[in-house]
């Protein structure tokens, strides 16, 4: 379930009690680790343990302490050590100039090597970085690092440094001193991320989370974390889990089946994902890029029958909402969605539809009185304040008509449905409050701004 992508079981104590803290680990639900070598020893440790533990695996490098050891014969060593199964990438390396243990130039220059390293073996790399973020980022963007990717472990910057090294193809990672007072700046950089970009890690044996701070760490606490971004973003400790879990595994390329979802829960809410089709082709639609929403498959290989999505629901009392959402438009589905909507309110279902508003202009006719008595709330995407903004960065086949539509289909939803909300995403740059004023303008509807790049 969870993902400790960060840990260093070779180091004492936890090395003397390897079996029992990978049983713990297993106990508490943490069922894979990465565990971290600081050099050719600790990375050989690191592999040994990867290979006697099933979910356990090794990441090797030179800790920015040891850079003095920087040599040709040790870029070798690491280099052949690379090239086991089990090590999924380069690093711990970077920069520490908190401690300064290693002279900042040998440190460069180490830092630099391993970059290469994790280039010429296609292995992202993963930062070790103390008040050093943004010489750490300049190397990465001088190395092109991005080619790779990895990880910036330990996260102790910003949101303004996180948003940059996303921008280069990182994660951010966050260890248990995101449970401490003091801890300000991380809080805002995990609420202002998306989940689909972060990690969680132990840094064990170091940083014990609270109410553990000040002892040994372990993996089996990697939860306590979880439960602190959990509550931070507003989501739940099993989203948290599986979507770091998948974002860990996609990123070290651990090949995993993956269920594709015709239904998905974030929170208490089930979604219902039963169309890949959209009217609509949005300049910021995530799919343009990636299937997963918080740690599930939404790449239909087909459409469900709504028997088939039925089936799939259960019993729906045991969600505050069911909601028809996924990776497409679900009132294409106009049919299946009055016959699913039905069963579930004969169930004792609340329903909720989140929809571009283009139903009347795609079907035809006014099919909102179609929707009285089955939907309790409707997600209309408006997202421009006119209809030149809409055909932009919302284009479709139905050009300016569409607007004017979406409009119409606005004024007229709440005659039907009792919760009508109109939504924006918002896009850098991006000015809401015109929206905001057209939305509130029209009787019945409310006004939701939506997250740019955080899904679900």
């Amino acid at each position: 379930m969870f993902f400790d992508t960060h840990a260093h079981l070779d180091l004492p104590p936890l090395r003397d009690e390897e079996e029992a803290v990978v049983r713990r680990s297993r106990d508490a639900g943490v069922s894979r680790i990465a565990t971290v070598g600081i050099d050719p020893e600790s990375g050989e440790r690191a592999v040994s343990i990867a290979h006697r533990h099933t979910g356990v695996y090794a990441i090797i490098g030179l800790h920015p302490h040891d850079a003095g050891r920087l040599s040709d014969t040790l870029l070798a060593r690491l280099e052949a050590l690379s090239r086991c199964d089990k090590v999924m990438a380069i690093g711990e390396t970077g920069l520490d100039f908190y401690r300064d243990l290693a002279p900042r130039d040998t440190q460069r220059a180490a830092f630099r090597e391993q970059v290469r390293l994790a280039r010429r073996r296609g292995l992202p790399v993963v930062i070790h970085d103390r008040e050093a973020h943004d010489e750490v980022l300049s190397i990465l963007a001088e190395e092109n690092a991005a080619e790779v990717g990895g990880i910036i472990h330990c996260f102790s910057g910003d949101l303004a440094m996180a948003r940059r090294a996303l921008e280069m193809n990182f994660l951010v990672s966050i260890p248990g001193a995101i449970t401490y007072k003091g801890s300000e700046k991380q809080v805002e950089a995990v609420r202002g991320l998306p989940l689909d970009r972060l990690l969680i890690e132990t840094d064990c044996p170091f940083l014990a989370p609270v109410p553990h701070r000040g002892k040994p760490n372990e993996p089996s606490y990697v939860p306590l974390v979880a439960a602190k971004v959990a509550a931070i973003k507003g989501v739940s400790v099993e989203d948290v889990a599986r979507t770091t879990t998948t974002n860990a595994l996609r990123l070290f390329r651990i090949p995993v089946e993956e269920e594709v979802r015709v239904t998905y829960r974030i929170r208490d809410s089930l979604y219902l994902n039963i169309t890949n089709r959209c009217t609509n082709a949005c300049t910021f639609c995530p799919k343009r890029h990636d299937y997963h929403v918080k740690g599930h498959l939404l790449k239909l290989p087909g459409e469900p029958t709504a028997a088939e999505a039925l089936a799939e629901i259960g019993d729906p009392t045991k969600f505050d909402e069911i909601v028809f959402c996924g990776f497409g438009e679900p009132l294409l589905r106009l049919d299946e969605v009055k016959e699913i909507a039905a069963e579930l309110k004969r169930r004792g279902a609340r329903v909720r539809v989140n929809t571009d508003g283009l139903g009347n202009l795609v079907h035809g006719r006014n099919i909102l009185p179609e929707l009285a008595g089955l939907v309790d709330a409707l997600s209309v995407s408006l997202n421009a304040p006119d209809a030149q903004t809409y055909a932009r960065i919302c284009p479709n086949r139905y050009g300016a008509a569409s607007f004017a539509s979406l409009l119409d289909f606005l004024r007229e939803a709440p005659k039907h449905v009792p919760k009508v909300s109109a939504t924006a995403v918002a896009l850098p740059g991006f000015d809401p409050e015109p929206v905001r004023r057209l939305a509130e303008s029209i009787p019945g509807v409310m006004f939701r701004l939506r997250p740019f790049d955080d899904v679900g």
